[in-house]
């Protein structure tokens, strides 16, 4: 059966649908998704039984370089660790460096843009920091805030 109005329904849907998840709700409240992103619940544990808190603070990243690492021992933890280092310096970035921002590629990656239009892919760097220890965190920091 051809009904007009349904196939145009039905096409509209497949495109509203096609973008990632989280492009479409950055995209609605990019502040509940900055808040989202910086929750990190795996690398708070892990820094939590370290003795360091995250503060969001240039100071923290240092602290989170000294932490043995002992996660590179666990194949399954690793890459989310790595994932939770990344947007925990992105959120650190965001929240200290004059107009840099969060933006989410149209595959659905997070990165953070700073204000001289450069674009750090921010999980990444946390991943790279969680399997060799190399770029430090805080070197990726203090990059972007020469900027």
């Amino acid at each position: 059966m051809n009904i007009p109005f349904l196939d145009n329904w039905r096409k509209r849907r497949v495109i509203e649908s096609s973008a990632p998840p989280l492009v479409s709700a950055f995209d609605r409240d990019p502040e509940g998704v900055a808040d989202l992103l910086a929750e990190c619940e795996l690398l708070r544990t892990v820094v939590q039984d370290s003795g360091i808190e995250l503060d969001d603070t240039p100071y923290s990243l240092e602290r989170i370089d000294q932490i043995p690492p002992r996660w590179r021992d666990d194949p399954e933890e690793l890459p989310w660790l790595g994932n939770d280092a990344g947007l925990y310096l992105g959120t650190v970035i965001v929240r200290t460096v004059p107009g840099a921002t969060w933006q989410v590629w149209p595959g659905g990656q997070p990165v953070v843009r700073l204000a001289s239009g450069r674009e750090i892919n921010v999980v990444e760097a946390g991943l790279d920091w969680a399997v060799t220890g190399s770029p430090e965190l805080s070197q990726v920091y203090a990059e972007a805030a020469e900027f």
